[in-house]
């Protein structure tokens, strides 16, 4: 290759990547107002994207990666802890979680109702954006990125290798037990539990540890001070998963005001079925 060529190759490769960047750019442009969910920009999330900024919060916190990394990410945070969680959460922190056991406190910030308010509808806003998985690896809050494994005991384990038929492309042992059925929607729903739930014992995080809840729901419901309608331990269970408010354990970080802060949508996003097979995982925790 002569020097023209060489000249009238960096040109043309010049011009080759500088059209590729401006199509990609226009495309990305064209697909923000459906990625963003932009009609859903209303007042209330724009003076919740001020007060944000008011605070600093990004001094601490990261927002799609972008921020100080001392803090978690807070990109999904309205889908993992729902918003009577976050609104409690911010008027006192400190009800939350002791500077002692956990070392790092999010300070009070003093903010009124309706900068709390706002505040948690831009998050929201912010969780529902399609990031397209990006970060790879955000820093979370606690049990938000948890993958649940080994969650069976042995003893539970045997028992549902003993109950299922050998695996096939037809016959999976999920599609008979209803505890492995349950595990894979304890997996899978939105919000996810993990997010807010344990299943080590003593490891309370936004929610109580679920470790030994089918002995602790026993107990309830057949102490006089429960004034729920479930009758037995499974019951308790999916009542719990679909009305969380018709019994609530004592806490200022599970509840305010008479209503629990796990989220009440689990009754009309989840199947029947599903509530039931979720139940019956829960209840193999005795």
């Amino acid at each position: 290759m002569n020097k023209r060529q060489a000249r009238l190759f960096a040109i043309g490769s010049t011009v080759v990547a500088a059209v590729a960047f401006l199509v990609l750019t226009i495309d990305s442009h064209r697909q923000f107002p459906a990625l963003t969910n932009a009609q859903n920009i209303t007042p209330a999330v724009t003076h919740g994207k001020n007060v944000w900024h008011k605070n600093n919060c990004i001094n601490c916190h990261t927002l799609f990666g972008e921020g100080a990394y001392y803090a978690p990410d807070l990109t999904k945070i309205a889908q993992q802890r729902g918003a009577p969680y976050l609104q409690a959460y911010l008027r006192d922190p400190s009800k939350f979680y002791d500077e002692q056991r956990h070392r790092r406190l999010m300070p009070k910030q003093d903010m009124t109702d309706a900068e709390i308010a706002d505040l948690v509808a831009f998050l929201d806003w912010v969780s529902k954006v399609d990031n397209q998985g990006w970060p790879p690896r955000p820093i979370l809050v606690t049990g938000a990125g948890v993958a649940i494994t080994g969650t069976r005991s042995a003893d539970q384990a045997a028992a549902v290798s003993r109950s299922a038929p050998p695996p096939g492309p037809e016959s999976l042992p999920s599609d008979k037990d209803p505890v492995a059925l349950g595990e894979i929607v304890f997996r899978t729903v939105s919000p996810a539990c993990t997010a807010c739930h344990s299943l080590v014992p003593g490891a309370n995080m936004a929610g109580p540890s679920l470790a030994g809840v089918a002995t602790r729901a026993q107990q309830i419901v057949s102490s006089p001070e429960y004034k729920g309608k479930a009758k037995d331990v499974e019951g308790y269970l999916s009542e719990s998963i679909t009305s969380p408010s018709a019994h609530l354990v004592p806490g200022a970080m599970y509840s305010a005001n008479g209503v629990s802060f796990m989220p009440a949508t689990f009754g009309k996003d989840l199947t029947p079925d599903q509530v039931a097979h979720l139940s019956a995982y829960l209840a193999s925790f005795k």
